[in-house]
């Protein structure tokens, strides 16, 4: 990766023996930990920062904005000596940082773990760092984590703190990690109260949006002609080039191509060709082996993107229009019939599978090819959401929080900024710190579009001026119902869908022979499991090779769910 930061809770001879100090841009030394960061923008303000003195040393690496002062890694360490770790509640971006101070060592992430941090203990040391494949290398003996990889390829996603080898976790959000343990913070607890939310969501995005003005360079922003990427096109000054994935005919890439004119941007749109799903080593590195890779949409075209800091509106959605919120239904004649309204009584498991990913069918399909050793996949992946939803329990005031509160937490998407980060200046709006504490305070019921666009209206007027293609009506309701009209009425064109269809990329560019070359016997799965089966086995490829082989073995032809007597199943 371009980007890197690697320690170890141990001095610099222990450090060696996994990197070497050449390959960073600075290592700190402390007397509990060596650390080491690699960052071409390091000591850019609002980016990754190092800082060393007598009281100790400091290094965020990612987007960070201090309230005093140009060294964001200075600042923090002052406001650690002073108020120990209730400095981290300060902290303001998408950031993993490390602090040593007074014989303590600490490392956290942002408060949704928009940023990893994978660790292993190694015998008595525990190394820790951002990129997963660089921190598995390190492990002597690694085994295959299966319920991890059956979580990922059923659900999209692999939840909590583990990952695809038994020996790597992650930290969990909103955690302290210690040389010896894990300490839990408190900067994402939901504490709904009564202000005025619209009045506030404006004030505060206009505040977050000036902070990340501040970037440098050529500025552009991967733009749809949905709602959230273009308060960005509207607040930043100077975004020069827009960027969107799709057919120039479209009306998506037409709706973008009206947002960037309207604020006099440059627009180009990448054509949905093998470059939309071909996962090369470096879009599958970014996964992580936990995440889709999918959700990259951009990857293929970087080296067009011809800019020095990206914008995007990644999880807008999420925190302030009520993504995870389960919504009530009514039943009837085998429909489900929207309410538009907050469910009093949501189901949580099955709103979270159906947001991450989950489809029942395709999953019994993937289980007749992959010995996953589990009788019922559909009760094992509801298994795992029941018990990641209970790890949240202490966070949250009601059910509806409890689903926002393990989506946010577990979130699929983030490989997407995880590519953008590693590339560019990255800005990542919707995890400020005064946004997320809006979140948090916002009960679910008003965290909607309606709040949400009556705020960005406040901000500037002429936002709304162009509506997404699929939605030209100002109510859901109405929405819904032209767009089933339109499906339904001869030589009436139905509204298109935002992204290309897979299963035909699929076929037009070959890539089940370009991406599972030696599995023909899993041609017939859907696009989206194919793509998480070579994300898996080529992250797998790039950390582990006895774990890759573990995985192979488990897709061989015949598998089919059972185990034989015969397997060897040591390595797993």
């Amino acid at each position: 990766m371009n980007r890197e930061l690697f320690g170890v809770f141990d001095d610099e001879e222990a450090f060696t023996d996994h990197r070497c100090p050449s390959e960073f841009d600075e290592v700190v030394r402390g007397e509990v930990a060596t650390v080491g960061i690699r960052d071409p923008g390091l000591g850019t303000f609002g980016w990754s920062a190092s800082h060393e003195d007598e009281d100790g040393s400091c290094l965020i690496w990612g987007e960070n904005y201090p309230e005093e002062g140009e060294n964001g890694a200075r600042w923090f360490l002052e406001q650690y000596a002073a108020e120990g770790r209730a400095a981290f509640d300060a902290l303001n971006g998408s950031y993993l940082v490390f602090v040593e101070h007074d014989g303590e060592a600490l490392v956290a992430t942002d408060p949704v773990r928009s940023c990893e941090c994978f660790y292993t203990d190694n015998g008595d040391v525990r190394l820790f760092g951002t990129d997963a494949a660089t921190v598995a290398r390190t492990i002597d003996d690694p085994t295959l984590r299966l319920p991890a990889v059956l979580e990922y390829l059923h659900a999209g996603v692999t939840l909590g703190e583990k990952t695809s080898i038994e020996q790597l976790r992650r930290l969990r959000a909103d955690t302290v990690l210690r040389p010896d343990g894990l300490d839990p913070l408190e900067r994402f607890v939901y504490e709904p109260r009564e202000f005025d939310y619209v009045a506030e969501l404006a004030d505060r995005l206009e505040r977050a949006i000036r902070r990340r003005a501040q970037l440098p360079g050529r500025k552009g922003l991967l733009l749809s002609a949905g709602y959230d990427s273009r308060t960005l096109l509207s607040g930043v000054p100077g975004i020069e080039h827009c960027y969107t994935v799709g057919d120039p005919a479209s009306q998506e890439v037409r709706g973008a191509k009206r947002l960037a004119h309207q604020y006099g941007a440059r627009h180009t749109a990448f054509p949905p060709d093998h470059r939309y799903l071909l996962a090369d080593d470096r879009k599958v590195r970014y996964s992580q082996g936990i995440k889709e890779s999918l959700h990259i949409h951009h990857a293929g075209y970087t080296d067009e993107i011809n800019v020095d800091t990206i914008y995007h509106g990644l999880l807008s959605d999420t925190f302030f229009r009520g993504h995870f919120t389960g919504e009530d239904e009514l039943e009837m004649f085998g429909k489900r019939i929207p309410l538009y309204r907050t469910d009093p009584d949501p189901k949580p498991v099955a709103v979270l599978l159906s947001k991450f990913g989950y489809d029942r069918e395709a999953s019994r399909q993937l289980s007749a090819h992959v010995d996953c050793g589990v009788d019922d996949p559909d009760e094992f992946v509801r298994d795992a959401v029941r018990t990641e939803l209970e790890a949240s329990a202490s966070r949250v005031d009601s059910p509806q929080n409890q689903l926002n509160c393990c989506g946010i937490l577990n979130q699929p998407s983030l490989p997407f900024h995880v590519q953008l980060a590693d590339n560019y200046f990255s800005s990542f709006l919707a995890v400020d710190r005064e946004l997320l504490d809006w979140h948090l305070s916002t009960p679910p019921e008003y965290r909607t579009t309606e709040t949400f666009l009556a705020a960005c209206e406040r901000i500037d007027p002429g936002m709304l001026r162009h509506e997404p293609p699929d939605r030209p009506r100002s109510h859901r309701a109405l929405n819904d119902i032209e767009g089933f009209l339109r499906r339904k009425t001869p030589f009436l064109r139905s509204f298109e869908p935002p992204w290309p269809d897979r299963e035909t990329l699929f076929e037009v560019y070959d890539l089940d022979r370009r991406l599972l070359p030696d599995h023909e016997h899993l041609y017939d799965l859907p696009g989206r499991h194919k793509l998480r089966i070579h994300d898996v086995l080529g992250w797998l490829g790039q950390s582990s090779e006895p774990t890759e082989r573990a995985l192979e073995g488990l897709l061989e032809p015949g598998a089919g769910g059972v185990r034989r007597p015969s397997d060897d199943r040591s390595a797993i």
